[in-house]
This record gives structure tokens, C-alpha cells and sequence, in this order.
């Protein structure tokens, strides 16, 4: 049994926390749908039915997920009002967001969804492009008001995006913002001061701060040749896992996205399940050095992912 599996967690055993001015309130571990996308049906739906036995209820996809968006709408036929659902759209050109969006919502089988984000928004032509007349915030708006969906976020990668998130909340009132957090990352002192910056203007705004590569390694050494589950090697330690996911959760404005790599889900919902309490640097800084971790991010490749 799935139950079973995950030991009878349930959600009344997850944290929750309004997701910023939306009024839900959103379980702090976020199923990021990622995990779907190369999947069977029938795996997704094994891996859809854990995340219902967690309580989990904030889903996050993405058009650009490969199949994820398919692989939900069964799941979704059954259980659409039991959770927030997020999608995300890469186009920056009004008319093509409107098309991507629009495309979402039949592959996911239903006629709106609770979140719409800008996936990835950091360069900075792109950038003026989706804010600019005709751009993708306008016609995000324009879908808002036709209930296409009920609020608009922005995600991003690498060590550029809080900083450009900031800039993004001086021009339009984004309901959500994504980032990458975790203590390999926050070694970098003007990406962890932007990241505290942007979160202290989220507090005072009411703005939702999703987070993503909670439990990343390192990138995949070029010698590796096995399978990969996710585009950056993940942690594979329980324990290390567990005081990875605190390390976000520790921190009480924050979400987080689980893995892209569905084999970890039942050792992040274990690790946000219990009491949770923020490890000291020093046992952070330790592991880091345990496992070899490193930042994914270094300001200068994969900033597009």
C-alpha cells in the first residue's frame, strides 16, 4: 500500500502556510510536477497517488515539462478542487503566452488554473519584451480577468534571478515568486543578499516565495553514466536529505518544490513531515563537504535552464 510506503504520513502532519495574498493555504512542500515528465501514466499516477497520501495540495508544473501536464489530467478529472494548481509558460510575446497558456489547460483537462507563471524570466531583453505592451504580463492579465486562471508568478533560475525578480515586482504586482535556495547556493554573498532582499519585499507585499533545488548535489560529473532522474544529481543520503529540506523549511516564509527526481519524494515528505528545525551552518557545512556538494549555479552557465 502507498500509505503504507509513506507510513501513514497524512497532511495533517505537513506544514501549511497561506500562500501569500491567493487566500490558500498551501502545504509548504510543493509536488513539483517536474518529476512527470518522462514518465508512464501509470508510474504518474503511482507517484500522483503518494502525493495525495502525503496531503500534499499545491501542484507545480509546467508547460515545458515534457508530458507532465498529460500525465496529471487523469488524477485532475478526480481531484482538481483538492489542490492549488500551477503552471508555468516560457513564451515572452502576448499572443503566444495566450496560445501556451490556453494549451496547458487542455492538456491538463480543465478550464482554469490557480497560478500562471513567466518561467524563467532573467535576461533582460526577454524581459522588456514580457512587460512591454503586447507582452506576456498583459495578456496574463487580460486571461486573469477572463478566469483563465486567478493569479500571475514568476520563477527563475541561477544566480542573477532574485535580483531580477526585484526588479520584476517594481513593475507589475506578481502574486508568487520561484527561486533557487539551498546552502551551497547561499555561499555566495551577493546571491544570498538579493535572495534576503527579495524576501524581506515579498513579506511586505504579501508575495509567495516558492523555492527549488532544495536537495541538489552538484551536476552530474561528465564520467557518469547511469540513468538521471533530474538534470542536476540530487542527494542521496537520508539524513542529508532530511536537513536539507529543514534548511528551506527552517525558514518560515518559504516553500518548497520537491525534486524532479520522484525516487526522493518519500525522503522529502519524511523530512518535512516531522518537527522541524533549521540545522546550524556548521552541520550544513559539513555536509557539503560529506557529499561533495556544490552550487549548480555559478552566474555565467545553465542560467537558462
Amino acid at each position: 500500500m502507498i500509505g503504507a510506503r509513506l507510513r501513514g504520513y497524512s497532511h495533517k502532519m505537513l506544514p501549511t502556510l497561506q500562500f501569500g495574498a491567493t487566500g490558500h493555504a498551501s502545504t509548504r512542500l510543493i509536488f513539483g510536477a517536474a518529476a512527470l515528465g518522462a514518465m508512464s501514466q501509470d508510474r504518474a499516477d503511482q507517484t500522483l497517488a503518494q502525493v495525495h497520501a502525503a496531503g500534499i495540495n499545491h501542484i507545480d508544473t509546467a508547460s515545458g515539462y515534457g508530458e507532465s501536464e498529460v500525465r496529471l489530467a487523469p488524477w485532475l478529472s478526480q481531484h482538481r478542487n483538492e489542490v492549488f494548481l500551477a503552471t508555468k509558460a516560457r513564451t515572452r510575446q502576448g499572443t503566444d503566452t495566450r496560445a501556451e497558456l490556453e494549451q496547458s489547460l487542455t492538456r491538463l483537462g480543465v478550464d482554469h488554473v490557480d497560478l500562471i507563471q513567466l518561467h524563467n524570466l532573467v535576461e533582460p531583453e526577454e524581459w522588456e519584451v514580457a512587460h512591454g505592451p503586447g507582452g506576456a504580463v498583459e495578456a496574463l492579465q487580460q486571461a486573469r480577468e477572463e478566469g483563465l486562471c486567478r493569479f500571475i508568478g514568476v520563477t527563475g533560475h541561477g544566480l542573477r534571478i532574485a535580483e531580477m525578480h526585484l526588479r520584476s515586482l517594481e513593475r507589475f504586482p506578481f502574486d508568487s515568486v520561484l527561486v533557487p535556495f539551498n546552502y551551497s547556493l547561499l555561499q555566495f554573498p551577493t546571491y544570498a543578499a538579493d535572495v534576503e532582499r527579495l524576501r524581506q519585499r515579498c513579506a511586505a507585499e504579501n508575495v509567495a516565495v516558492q523555492t527549488i533545488k532544495s536537495i541538489a548535489r552538484r551536476r552530474w560529473p561528465s564520467t557518469y553514466e547511469g540513468k538521471k532522474f533530474s538534470w542536476y544529481e540530487p542527494l542521496e543520503d537520508p539524513a542529508a536529505i532530511t536537513r536539507a529540506v529543514q534548511y528551506v523549511l527552517g525558514q518560515p516564509d518559504l516553500f518548497l518544490n520537491t525534486s524532479s527526481d520522484a525516487r526522493r519524494l518519500q525522503a522529502i515528505v519524511a523530512a518535512a513531515s516531522g518537527p522541524i528545525s533549521a540545522p546550524a551552518d556548521p552541520l550544513m557545512a559539513h555536509d557539503q563537504a560529506e557529499h561533495q556538494c556544490a552550487p549548480l549555479f555559478d552566474g555565467a552557465e545553465l542560467e537558462r535552464i
